[in-house]
């Protein structure tokens, strides 16, 4: 089932995600690729949610881009679960396959053991940067088989020039990618300053998870730091395939 996430800054606006048909209140500050928030604000998040009838709507998280210390990771990781995120991103930038798949493994083990329903989605990125580390659409099957992560999110490491998930690969490639995953069971997530003009072509590749912040605001000027607003989050979900409306609610 394909689901929109929208991610928030907060309460309010994850309420407003779920008012407008979002699968995902996506907590995060949003000055990085995967800032991370207060464990304080997650609960807040999940509170506000459930008293305005969405217990059942996810909140999911991130616990930033790098993860260099395993330990320090895996704390994270548990500290994000505890505090009621019920999806857990984990980006692995700058690791090279093997300790990448390393880190995921540790990672996905110390969250299962507590919390044995809730995921693990390791982060990759398509910077050209980051592609000399990982190569995203080569590895990134390989990732999610050697840390036994639940999905795979292909993202945008540098947020701040411009460029898009569709300037450093095309549908082709996602498709492949979405395909390949689909074979053993997994999912595939994408993010990366996606537009709305972008969705119809991206859920055609058959992509589990759209990642959104910037086009689910009201104040373009601001991009990722303007208001969330259930109006434009009823937009793009409108924009996802029929069968898949109202999926994961």
């Amino acid at each position: 089932m394909q689901r929109l996430l929208v991610s928030v800054r907060g309460p309010r606006e994850a309420v407003e995600a779920a008012e407008g048909g979002a699968n995902f209140a996506d907590v995060e500050y949003p000055a990085s690729a995967l800032g991370t928030p207060y464990p304080l604000n997650i609960a807040a998040v999940r509170g506000a949610l459930n008293r305005n009838r969405y217990k059942s709507l996810l909140v999911s998280t991130n616990i930033g881009e790098h993860q260099q210390d395993r330990s320090s990771a895996c704390q994270s990781a548990l500290g994000v679960a505890t505090a009621g995120a019920d999806v857990i991103k984990c980006g692995l930038a700058a690791l090279p396959l093997e300790a990448a798949s390393y880190q995921g493994k540790t990672l996905v083990r110390t969250v299962k053991h507590f919390y044995p329903r809730k995921k693990v989605i390791p982060a990759v990125f398509v910077d050209p940067e980051m592609q000399r580390f990982f190569n995203t659409f080569k590895d990134g099957v390989r990732l999610v088989i050697d840390s036994g992560a639940d999905g795979l999110l292909v993202d945008t490491l540098n947020k701040s020039i411009g460029r898009g998930l569709l300037d450093y690969c095309d549908a082709g490639d996602i498709r492949g990618l979405s395909i390949r995953l689909h074979r053993i069971r997994k999912e595939l997530w994408i993010a990366g300053s996606i537009a709305i003009g972008d969705l119809s072509n991206l859920w055609a590749t058959g992509v589990d998870v759209i990642c959104i912040r910037g086009a689910a605001c009201e104040e373009s000027s601001r991009g990722r730091f303007g208001e969330v607003k259930r109006r434009i989050v009823a937009e793009l979900v409108a924009t996802k395939p029929r069968h898949a409306r109202g999926a994961g609610r």
